[in-house]
């Protein structure tokens, strides 16, 4: 048995990645360690001072894009397009925000709704794991050095979705984990190590790729991958890429964007345009798992900005409706506030973190009684474009991308 399969073993958690992160601070992909939008971090700022927290560094010359950014020992990493310099992967050094290195993986460049690639890299020990809004997916190591590369929408016979891949890979145990949506490849797993095809889930009904990145849950003993694709979210096993469920309760016919969140035997998904959210329902005999929908609701139409689950209850932005804190289980709406508006939400220490696709920034307690807000403020050195990135909490800092610049906030508390 290799080490790679006995640290699989020895660290089985819901929603993780199999391989632990070097400090259990870092947020080391997108939505974080566990794809849940929760970071670990702690001591931080617990209301923010007129006009915001302090802006610490401002690193520039990162391209265009809508990536955000995973921070790991000490860099943050993230990726951009110029239309020049093709897609690139850049390091960031957190002491001061200089640009450590930037490596190009392909010539891509253009896109409809803003150019340049959407996806966040993954961080994985030693290596680095990203996937370009064209499909090219690349591991590199920490120094920048592209130790294998592929193009899966090419190999897997795979279709672009209108707007571009926006998948952020998923690492578990020895495999890549990514949705091209090919004919009888909707889901791939890949060798990390080597880039070699370990498995391909052909879904029934061949449904394309959407703009989700897939989390990692286990029901009954049974751990599987979910994703949402063009018309459905879909689980398929973990071991051997076989087909489990689907259901389509939550998915519009124009754009499924959030990932799913998953506590024990449940998982929640939801959709703009007008779809709203679903509860699922997981049960496993024998291997395979089944999923019945609980209710759906039009209180979490969450278009691309995610949600966070705290102790049975969501947190996110329902179009139209603002801020809307859910309780899980039932679908009752426990507080609702127009906030900032429409955006993306992560969590630190007690709080939720905003940031509207207009710019403005605000923290909000974690309550499940009313909306509290500690602060807010406008970001700076806006781009003009949809700030679309989601926020990141590590280090003690805030990490706001924003098309060519990353801006980086200081809220430790004192």
């Amino acid at each position: 048995m290799t080490t790679r399969r006995l640290a699989a073993i020895a660290f089985p958690t819901l929603l993780a990645l199999a391989i632990l992160p070097a400090d259990a601070a870092d947020f080391s992909g997108f939505r974080g360690p566990k794809r849940d939008n929760i970071s670990t971090e702690t001591g931080l700022l617990k209301q923010w001072p007129e006009g915001g927290p302090k802006l610490l560094w401002t690193a520039k010359g990162l391209g265009d894009g809508y990536s955000t950014v995973s921070v790991v020992g000490g860099r943050a990493y993230t990726m951009g397009a110029t239309k020049a310099g093709g897609e690139r992967v850049h390091a960031i050094d957190l002491a001061g925000g200089n640009i450590a290195w930037s490596t190009k993986i392909s010539t891509a460049y253009g896109a409809s709704s803003g150019n340049g690639p959407r996806g966040t890299p993954t961080v994985d020990g030693n290596r680095i794991y990203v996937q370009g809004l064209k499909g090219d997916v690349a591991c590199l190591d920490l120094d920048g050095k592209i130790l294998w590369q592929k193009n899966v929408l090419k190999t897997f016979q795979g279709g672009r979705p209108g707007w571009s891949i926006c998948e952020s890979v998923l690492i578990d145990g020895e495999k890549m984990i990514c949705t091209p949506g090919g004919r009888g490849a909707t889901m791939v797993a890949l060798d990390k190590i080597t880039g070699d095809e370990l498995w391909r889930s052909p879904v029934p009904g061949n449904p394309q790729a959407a703009y989700s990145s897939p989390i990692i849950t286990t029901v009954g003993g049974v751990r599987q991958y979910v994703n949402f694709t063009r018309n459905a979210v879909i689980g398929v096993r973990a071991k051997d890429g076989a087909f489990l469920w689907k259901q389509s309760g939550s998915a519009n016919g124009t754009a499924n964007c959030s990932s799913p969140l998953a506590a024990d035997n449940l998982v929640f998904s939801a959709s703009g345009y007008g779809k709203g959210g679903a509860l699922l329902q997981l049960t496993s005999t024998g291997g395979n798992t089944t999923a019945k929908q609980v209710y759906h609701t039009r209180n979490m139409k969450n278009h691309h900005g995610g949600m966070v689950l705290l102790k049975g209850f969501l947190f996110g932005f329902n179009d139209g409706g603002g801020l809307t804190c859910l309780e899980l289980k039932t679908g009752r709406v426990a507080w609702r506030n127009r906030s900032v508006g429409k955006g993306a939400v992560t969590y630190a220490d007690g709080h939720i973190y905003l940031r509207s696709e207009g710019g403005r920034v605000a923290l909000v307690e974690a309550g499940t009684t009313k909306y509290v807000q500690k602060g807010t403020f406008a970001q700076p050195q806006r781009s003009g474009r949809p700030t679309w990135p989601h926020p990141v909490v590590a280090d003690g800092k805030l990490f706001l991308r924003d098309q060519n610049v990353l801006l980086t906030f200081d809220i430790k508390g004192q």
